[in-house]
């Protein structure tokens, strides 16, 4: 089991930033990707960054260059810096690894944290 812990969300105003962080614990060694989906009222959860463990990166086009995701394996983390941003990143942030338990290949999610873009 891998449990992810998230924080750093909050209320920013237009072209602020923000940086989460997401903590993993339990059975780390198995993670692989790790990565961020957002979830805006009423619109279905997307993926915004990932990040593999040889650390290649992908981003949604929404957010390419603003966002920066990274991780620190040591410590287990993952984050992401999100610079300009703009009202349509407001969503509930959740934070998302890949990790082998052994038996099957699966996700694990955050429970969430909220960030709001509004002046």
């Amino acid at each position: 089991q891998v449990q992810l812990v998230e924080s750093g969300g909050g209320l920013v105003q237009p072209g602020g930033s923000l940086r989460l962080s997401c903590a993993a614990s339990g059975r780390t060694f198995s993670i692989s990707t790790m990565g961020w989906y957002r979830q805006a009222p009423g619109k279905q959860r997307e993926r915004v960054a990932t990040i593999t463990s040889n650390g290649a990166t992908n981003y949604a086009n929404s957010v390419k260059g603003r966002f920066t995701v990274s991780r620190d394996s040591a410590k287990n983390g993952v984050y992401l810096q999100m610079n300009s941003l703009k009202p349509d990143d407001t969503a509930v942030y959740y934070c998302k690894v890949v990790a082998d338990t052994g038996l099957v290949i699966r996700d694990y999610w955050g429970q969430g944290t909220q960030v709001t873009v509004s002046s």
